[in-house]
């Protein structure tokens, strides 16, 4: 069982890292393509530039809406049959997590797809929806941060412990 237990922190660490750094990736590279800002003519949202890059479902699904969700859910039942030490920085790290999936279920996931697909948006609209989207994102990159720090600390006293 010690061995699942290392295995699944394990993978849940490096999904952790990945998701982090993809995070930040898409927002430094790839979001300004869909919300860019002129001086002369202020912030523009791009729908068809995110509806052709598809982030959600050329990454993002493979990454964390599937697995990083299952680690995170499969973690928080395996996470009571740890030593105490381990235990409070793995529960401090699945508790960042479901911050970030609730955030990415209740409201990331589907305001994408309404300023992805709603036509009905005024162009005004579209960039208050997206403003916005981008200034929440910087909260859920903090809850993946410390998820990601923490599961590292919980990883790195289950390998003291033994």
């Amino acid at each position: 069982m010690a061995a699942f237990n290392s295995l699944l922190l394990a993978l849940l660490l490096i999904n952790l890292g990945i998701a982090f750094g993809a995070g930040l990736y898409e927002s430094r590279i790839t979001l300004p393509q869909w919300l860019s800002f002129s001086p002369e003519s202020g912030y523009r949202w791009n729908a068809e530039a995110a509806r052709d890059a598809n982030v959600g479902l050329r990454f993002w699904v493979y990454v964390t809406t599937v697995p990083l969700t299952l680690l995170t859910l499969l973690s928080l039942v395996v996470v009571w049959r740890t030593p105490m030490e381990v235990r409070n920085w793995w529960l401090a790290a699945v508790g960042a997590v479901l911050i970030d999936r609730v955030m990415t279920f209740a409201y990331f996931i589907p305001t994408m797809l309404t300023l992805m697909n709603n036509q009905t948006l005024s162009a005004s609209e579209a960039v208050t929806k997206a403003t916005q989207w981008v200034n929440l994102g910087y909260v859920r990159h903090a809850a993946t941060l410390a998820g990601w720090l923490a599961a590292l600390r919980a990883f790195s006293v289950m390998s003291r412990l033994g």
